[in-house]
């Protein structure tokens, strides 16, 4: 069953711009956590975030974090998402407890869009879960066996035995794999993902993660994010002859972000 990119924004730092305004203003200030949190409005936040931003004074913004929850992914983007390790903390499904009997599984628009590609794709998959719970069945009936051996009960043994089987079937499952991942990262960590993986250059399933992480993320932090995105939006492309030479559509799309 083919599934759909779901992003949900749980939760973030309240204030997000006060936090970073009173936490850049400590620094530099005589007064106590409880005046320098307190002695600017909204606009003066607004501000002076904007001039830290500018200035590239990134330290400040790791005090605000967010927290996403991410559906319809395929285990190809994840396995890409968590090499953003600095600054981000993640909990993802796994596929050693929760068994993928009639899994779910993302299309490349690519395939999609082929007829005999597509078609020669979906009976990989059809294939993938086949022999996934063939193999699932087999070694579960062994395992019970064996652990009944040693002397568990058949309950226990049941349990442990499912176990065991599905860590070692799912090594048959497509990338494609549909997975859940829970994703924090605060907003420095954010800033630097949404410059890679915001660019054309990325892959097509995590660009389209991460525009959508980005489009949230602004409507709590517009100061913040306001630059969020590729690289070129404010310098010459850094890719140099790999560059995807479409610089003024890119800075066009993301200014309507």
């Amino acid at each position: 069953m083919q599934s759909r990119l779901n992003v949900h924004l749980i939760t973030h730092t309240p204030d997000p711009e006060k936090v970073i305004a009173g936490a850049a203003k400590l620094c530099y200030s005589p007064k106590g956590i409880e005046g320098t949190m307190e002695q600017s409005d909204d606009e003066k936040n607004r501000k002076f975030v904007q001039m830290l931003v500018g200035m590239g004074h990134e330290s400040p913004l790791e005090h605000i974090s967010f927290t996403f929850g991410i559906e319809g992914v395929s285990r190809s983007l994840t396995h890409q998402l968590v090499r953003h390790r600095i600054g981000a903390s993640y909990s993802q499904k796994s596929q050693r407890y929760v068994e993928e009997k009639n899994f779910e599984y993302i299309i490349p628009p690519e395939i999609e869009n082929r007829p005999k590609a597509k078609a020669n794709y979906l009976e990989a998959m059809e294939m993938s879960g086949k022999y996934y719970e063939e193999i699932t069945k087999e070694l579960y009936e062994d395992y019970v066996k064996l652990y009944m051996e040693k002397g568990e009960t058949e309950k226990e043994a049941k349990k442990t035995a499912k176990k065991k089987a599905i860590e070692d079937a799912r090594f048959v499952l497509p990338n494609a794999c549909e997975t859940k991942i829970i994703v924090t990262m605060n907003a420095r960590a954010l800033l630097h993902f949404f410059n890679h993986r915001c660019c054309n250059r990325a892959q097509w399933e995590i660009q389209e993660l991460a525009i959508e992480m980005l489009r949230q993320v602004k409507e709590i932090a517009p100061t913040v994010f306001d630059k969020g995105g590729p690289k070129c939006l404010d310098n010459p492309c850094p890719e140099g002859a790999m560059t995807c030479g479409e610089i003024v559509e890119v800075r066009d799309r993301f200014s309507k972000l």
